[in-house]
């Protein structure tokens, strides 16, 4: 039944008003306008009455026209809602999302996705900063005509923000520790780190069961000195925080790496740290549940040594080692020589070597097995 249907059964008798209302789907009230604009005007007065009127806050057709080449020219690969900040960066045309989508579907630009159904969340986020961190890599083409390298993120579990990226060629423990170091010397020691079973994270004597129970590997030594509780995710689903973080990187990350004109991995790294972390945390951190943070200041910690993969060796009566094919001659100590000593052999994450011995720093060696006479420096954050 039409508007009109109704009103003239409510008028004879027929039904209700409040039974009218509801078959409007309107509230009384305004059924009573309806009822007051029909008696008075008649049906002209059911029509809308901005029926032929512009629409005050409608954009001009150039404008239009200007974004849909825009996005037809330059930035075709670019999802709506990549394209959507990058007209107002770099364009500035402020537009809202939702007007975009629908200009863009209207100008076949864009293909209107199905419907994902419900989402369900599996785990709450962490309320604080620092108590759960997610570090993980992706092997990708980042830029294209250059071999695939790793990009190994560490993501807070609480807002989503990106502490450390980096382009490595292949993900392992020298990537773990200098991602370790890094968060640790900028940010302090946080509660636990959530990572894959990879085997630089954990070994297992047989496939298909859990981790052994002992952990002696590099990183869970690191770990466990600094009192830093170790999750292995069970499967690739469990990380899903990460895998989202890491095809939206997919998407995303080429297309700016190509804006900027960047070539070399050497200068995405540059790129990652001046521009691009603080321009994903923006765009994709959200504000944890409590202000506080749970990172703990770290002083007084020689963060060289530490996070190193370290290897024993025994020191020749001449004073010297062998690691690696390398043969590294130790310089004289207090306790003058040591020969028949076992020391220990640290790759450490800027691709030097060094000796120690009972915990102290005896030597320094560049990866050709040339001494490094430097002083020693302590970090802290």
């Amino acid at each position: 039944m039409t508007v009109v249907d109704v009103l003239k059964k409510a008028e004879e008798g027929a039904i209700k008003w409040v039974q009218a209302a509801e078959v409007l789907n309107v509230t009384p009230r305004h059924l009573l306008r309806l009822r007051g604009r029909y008696i008075e005007f008649g049906i002209e007065g059911l029509e809308d009455r901005r029926k032929g009127r512009p629409m005050p806050r409608r954009i001009a057709p150039d404008v239009v026209e200007r974004i849909c080449k825009l996005k037809r020219t330059q930035y075709e690969e670019y999802t709506t809602r990549h394209f959507h900040e990058v007209l107002e960066r770099k364009h500035g045309e402020k537009v809202s999302y939702s007007w975009l989508r629908t200009i863009l579907q209207a100008n076949g630009l864009m293909v209107k996705a199905p419907g994902r159904g419900k989402y369900r969340r599996h785990r709450e986020r962490r309320p604080m900063r620092g108590m759960l961190l997610h570090i993980d890599g992706s092997t990708h083409e980042w830029i294209k005509g250059l071999p695939k390298q790793d990009l190994i993120v560490v993501l807070d579990d609480a807002d989503g923000g990106i502490l450390f990226a980096r382009f490595f060629e292949q993900e392992g423990t020298l990537s773990t520790m200098t991602a370790l170091e890094h968060v640790l010397a900028r940010h302090g020691r946080f509660a636990e780190l959530y990572t894959d079973r990879g085997s630089h994270f954990c070994r297992t004597s047989q496939a298909g069961d859990a981790p052994d129970e002992v952990q002696n590997g590099q990183v869970s030594r690191v770990l466990k000195t600094l009192g830093i509780k170790h999750i292995r995710a069970r499967s690739p689903q469990a990380r899903g925080r990460s895998e989202r973080a890491f095809r939206t990187l997919q998407d995303r990350l080429p297309k700016e790496l190509r804006s900027a004109g960047i070539e070399t991995y050497e200068g995405a790294n540059a790129f990652l740290e001046a521009t691009y972390i603080d321009l994903y945390n923006r765009a994709f951190a959200i504000q944890p549940a409590q202000p506080e943070s749970a990172f703990t200041p770290m002083v007084g910690i020689d963060f060289g040594l530490l996070f190193s993969a370290q290897y024993t060796r025994k020191v020749r009566p001449d004073n010297v080692i062998s690691f690696e094919g390398t043969k590294l001659q130790l310089p004289q100590t207090r306790r003058c020589s040591l020969a028949h000593c076992e020391v220990t052999v640290h790759l450490l994450t800027n691709g030097q070597m060094a000796v120690s011995y009972l915990g102290k720093e005896v030597a320094r060696f560049d990866r050709h097995g040339a001494e490094i006479k430097q002083t020693k420096t302590r970090h802290a954050a």
